[in-house]
Order: C-alpha cells, then structure tokens, then sequence
C-alpha cells in the first residue's frame, strides 16, 4: 500500500465542501496512479464526528464514494483522536505514506504525485507541506493569496503559518519546521518512530496546534520537513490567524469562539511545558516566557474564562511529563533555534 489518505468530517460544516473536496480528490489520485481504483495503491479513509451517524456526510459519501471507507464515531473525538484511528489502519494496511486532508480543500491534480515524488526522491524526509492557496468558497473562487507555505516558529514559541496573506509569488522547496493539518504528507515510518503508546497526534490537545506538536516532534527525531511549493492545494480556512503585534492578535481573536480560543490556549501551555525545557539560548527561554506571562495577563483582564484552563493544565500535567520525558531528541535544539524567527 503505497499511500492511505484520511480525512474528518463533522456535521454540516464539512458536508457542503464534499462535493467538492472528494471529486478532487479522485483527479489526483488517478493523475497519480493512472487510474482511480481504490485498494491497488492507495485507501482513503474518514472518521465522521458528527452527532448523528445519518447525516449530510454519510448520505454524500454513500451515494457517491462508496468505495471510502467511513467510521461514524458516536461523538465527536476530535482532531488528534480521530486522526489516530485512521493513522493506526494505515499502519496495519503496511502503508508507506499518510496523506492528512481537511474536507475543506481543493486539490490540484498533480498535487498528491508532486508530494509522493519529494518523499521518494528523499528518504530522510519526515513530511512534505504543499503550497495552501485561499479557497473563498463562498464565491467559489480559488485565489491567489498564499494560506500557508509550511508552519514557522518564532523565539518566543509562536507558531503560524508561513507568508500567510501574501500574494503568490515564486518559491523553491527548503526545510520549514512544521506543516498545518489541513494537508500534509508525512512518512509512515517516521510517524511510528514518533508515537508515544500509540498516539501519533497528542490526544491531551483535543483540536488545535496538535500539527504544531507533530511538526515539533518529528523535526526532534530529524525526521525534516519539506515545503514543496509546486504542489497546490486550495483551503477555506475557516478559523484566522493569531497575526504577530498584539494589535493584529487582539483584533483577530474577536472573531474566534470561545471554544476555539479555550482549546488554543491549553494546547499552547502543553506545547510550552513539553519543549521549552529543552537546551535552547537565555534569550529563547526568556522569550518565550515573557511571551506566555503576557498571554496570562492579557487573559486576566481581557478573557478571563480562560484561566480556568490552568485548572485543566494541572491535572493532565502528569501526562505531559510523561511524553516529556520520552522525547526522542536527536537534532540538537539549537538547529531548531536556527530556525526561529525573532
């Protein structure tokens, strides 16, 4: 099996971008493998989160992709814990590659061969990112404004997406630290190298900067990270970024629900107690502590419901240790460090 691809879905938010996202899908696949016949060369698997198990997804998907092998979940799991579902058959279906898509994006034709061929000509990649240009889905038009070229991490630990909002320009493929979950290609045998009791994605992070941890992780074990820009995939994204001043954050954060902004700050903290011990610069540790005090002294003010996230950060603090401690560190951090933007 050369390449199991997986994806979530959850209620209507993700059945109206099916008839879309699947017929794409299917192009790629057979401009790939020359023909679209599941179970030769590849699967394609989902987990469906919704809260009913007959729904807008599982009617799509059984009228008109039969052939995918769809879970209903009985509730929602979440990114992480479903993902890993889908990443555990890969890996007993003795898979090369897992290819992780959001539903809400378009691919290119030439995108998933363009992926496969960076991992086959490099064995000692991790993950390949793709070049995400903005989908408007809403006027069904695919843009040309970059949505992400691979994650970048700053000194003071933010993570965002690269050149995100920028005109498309001309890029050459290079090592990024991360990839964002809506679509990435990553190793198998990286992944298995990586988990930590069977959990590929750290299942402490319900939803939200997990592709962060795994980016972390995997750049750890010197399993890199390629951006490849000649493979495009379109995105409807529909949560925005944190943005870099406090002003553009402060602005940005309006818009986002209070779930998302609970689950983004806990996970942030769990990414901070896992990494930050490691053997970075004064000027990192420093950084990234201010950063985070910051952060507190914003929510005390500003969301002040967010604190009660500590009390959750607490009680699985056992939890983080644990993965901490079980770290598979062989790049030396500072290369991280390299890669840091101040």
């Amino acid at each position: 099996m050369k390449i199991v691809i997986g994806f979530i879905t959850y209620n209507d938010s993700t059945a109206k971008y099916l008839p879309f996202f699947l017929p794409s899908l299917k192009v790629a696949l057979a401009t790939t493998f020359g023909d679209y016949e599941i179970g030769k060369h590849y699967r394609i698997l989902a987990i469906d989160n919704s809260d009913h198990e007959v729904n807008g997804n599982s009617d799509y998907l059984k009228n008109n992709f039969p052939e995918i092998d769809l879970t209903w979940a009985g509730s929602n799991l979440g990114f992480a814990q479903a993902y890993n579902l889908m990443i555990r058959r890969a890996s007993e279906l003795g898979a090369e590659y897992f290819l992780m898509l959001n539903p809400d994006t378009v691919l290119t034709p030439d995108s998933i061969g363009k992926l496969i061929k960076a991992l086959d000509n490099n064995p000692s990649l991790g993950a390949v990112a793709p070049r995400i240009l903005k989908w408007d889905f809403a006027n069904k038009i695919q843009t040309k404004i970059i949505d992400s070229d691979g994650l970048f991490i700053t000194s003071s630990h933010r993570f965002s997406d690269r050149h995100q909002g920028r005109e498309l320009f001309s890029s050459e493929p290079e090592i990024v630290f991360g990839f964002t979950g809506a679509a990435a290609l990553i190793r198998m045998a990286a992944l298995n190298e990586v988990a930590y009791n069977g959990e590929y994605l750290d299942e402490l992070m319900f939803m939200y900067k997990e592709d962060v941890d795994l980016s972390y992780r995997l750049t750890l074990a010197n399993w890199p990270i390629k951006f490849i820009p000649a493979a495009i995939i379109y995105h409807d994204r529909t949560a925005s970024p944190l943005g870099e001043g406090w002003g553009q954050i402060i602005h940005n954060r309006k818009n986002k629900s209070r779930a998302v902004k609970r689950w983004s700050f806990l996970n942030h903290w769990i990414l901070i107690l896992k990494y930050s011990h490691l053997n970075y610069s004064f000027q990192v540790k420093w950084r990234t502590w201010r950063y985070q005090f910051l952060g507190l002294f914003f929510a005390l003010f500003f969301e002040p419901y967010l604190i009660k996230e500590l009390i959750t950060l607490r009680k699985i603090w056992k939890e983080i240790r644990a993965k901490r401690q079980v770290l598979k560190v062989i790049v030396n951090p500072s290369i991280i460090e390299k890669m840091m933007d101040k």
